[in-house]
């Protein structure tokens, strides 16, 4: 029997968009929350998003040198505290295994918060010399991190990610390393995820523990918020010494690598989520949405409806389209509301009297805006429409972000630009003091650095400005 009944409402995007992205989330389908507090589940849907994020990244390691390899959950807590910033920064969030088949273990074992430090002690045994250099891999893997406020996607005690993790016999290939894997996370964002970012260095502040210097990938949300969507970081031999990763140089003398690493998690579908997500639910650009497009057959027992449907539907897929034909018995109202819930970026509404001018309907999710189709010409049309959306898509988030950033000489005026939900652009005098008076003051951090110096004095005390920052309240 047909249900007419729509989809539970999700709360209100503009009065409460904290329990509007949670709403987004449960509802279709994405996640839910795991037994343990903080854990989550990643649901069917959402791990179909995860996998094109996954697939279209891998590519772009792969072109660039790199190589997938695997290392181990379980690190020993000897290796964390080899170097002491590192283990210093980790510390409040490390979960610790003590004991194991019944008996106390001897040294206990952290579960992977990242992989620095057992990375670097297998390239201490790999790498004897400048022959086996550079060393370019990359893992898939869980992390755990022990959260003590936890959203799904956004922060949770376990996570998937990717990280990067690479040697070099000099400083400069290693700073080139970290440059280049920050410009590839951008034009995947840019290009795929249809999320304008501003990527920059991070202040001492908010940089990596371990790290030389942190280069962060910043995303605005719609609640102009930001949300750290991925980092590079140059380790410089902070590692390679801690671990004695030492390689025998052309010039015959021993020296310690350079080494990289850097990230993006499942993090990536909140920013998907809070990005461009409206008052009906989710809006996925075409390249990671797991089904592209949706057919609803419109007064499906008319005769000839389910062939052009299931005949539409092969078309589509032998082009390479994802597609899912909803047969179901719900009502169409209802199909459409689901299918707008869920993000899906092009809906083609078959009904008798449009098979009967040879046409469909089609409806973009992101403008809700629909059009009319030759029955003929479907395939390159739907085609062109996804690369149309997903180009739309990254225009209008441009659009929202560049109307939200302002400028600030002043701690008011920081406070003031954050309150209206803006990134603001101030001055700062590289004194930490001052940096923390902004976050004590307004709740806003800095993001990340601007290459060039756009302000002559700090927006907090007044002196002479080192950097112009990106300051925002931030996930």
């Amino acid at each position: 029997m047909a249900k007419d009944s729509f989809v539970e409402n999700i709360a209100d995007i503009e009065s409460d968009f904290p329990q509007w992205y949670t709403d987004v989330c449960k509802k279709t389908q994405l996640v839910d929350y795991g037994p343990v507090k903080g854990t989550m589940v990643i649901r069917p849907y959402g791990y179909a998003i995860w996998e094109n994020i996954q697939r279209e990244l891998d590519a772009r390691f792969k072109a660039t040198g790199h190589k997938n390899a695997y290392f181990p959950l379980l690190i020993p807590m000897s290796f964390m505290t080899k170097e002491a910033e590192h283990v210093e920064g980790f510390a409040p969030e490390v979960a610790v295994v003590t004991h194991a088949g019944g008996e106390e273990l001897a040294e206990p074992l952290v579960v992977r918060p990242t992989s620095e430090t057992i990375i670097g002690n297998m390239y201490s045994k790999w790498i004897q010399s400048y022959r086996d250099l550079p060393v370019l891999m990359n893992q898939w893997a869980n992390v755990m991190r022990w959260e003590k406020t936890t959203r799904p996607f956004l922060r949770t005690s376990e996570f998937l990610w990717q990280e990067g993790h690479t040697a070099h016999a000099t400083e400069e290939e290693a700073v080139e390393e970290t440059m280049k894997m920050l410009g590839v996370y951008k034009e995947f964002a840019e290009n795929v995820l249809a999320i304008p970012v501003i990527c920059g260095k991070k202040t001492e502040k908010e940089k990596f523990a371990g790290a030389v210097a942190t280069y962060g990938m910043e995303a605005m949300m719609k609640d102009g918020k930001s949300l750290q969507s991925g980092t590079s970081h140059y380790l410089g031999q902070n590692f390679a010494k801690a671990f004695d990763i030492k390689f025998l140089d052309k010039d015959g003398v021993q020296k310690h690598v350079y080494t990289s690493s850097w990230g993006v998690s499942t993090r990536l579908i909140g920013a998907l989520i809070m990005a461009h997500g409206d008052a009906r639910g989710l809006v996925l650009p075409p390249k990671v949405a797991p089904e592209q497009v949706v057919i609803v057959p419109i007064a499906a027992k008319k005769g000839g409806v389910l062939e052009a449907c299931a005949d539409i539907r092969a078309q589509l897929e032998a082009a390479g389209v994802r597609v899912i034909f909803d047969n179901s018995d719900n009502s169409p109202g209802w199909k459409f509301n689901e299918w707008e819930m869920k993000g899906v970026p092009l809906r083609i509404e078959v009904g008798p009297r449009d098979l009967e001018a040879g046409k469909v309907i089609l409806f973009r999710r992101d403008t809700l805006v629909k059009s009319e189709c030759n029955l003929s010409e479907i395939t390159n049309t739907v085609k062109a429409l996804l690369d149309c959306v997903q180009r739309d898509m990254l225009e209008a988030a441009r659009v929202r972000r560049d109307e939200r950033i302002v400028k600030a000489d002043s701690l008011d005026g920081i406070l003031a630009g954050v309150e209206a939900g803006n990134f603001v652009k101030a001055g700062w005098c590289g004194c930490r003091e001052c940096e923390d008076k902004i976050k004590e003051k307004t709740a806003a951090s800095s993001r990340v650095m601007l290459e060039e110096l756009e302000d002559e004095l700090c927006a907090v005390c007044g002196k002479p400005a080192k950097h112009t920052v990106y300051f925002a309240r931030a996930y």
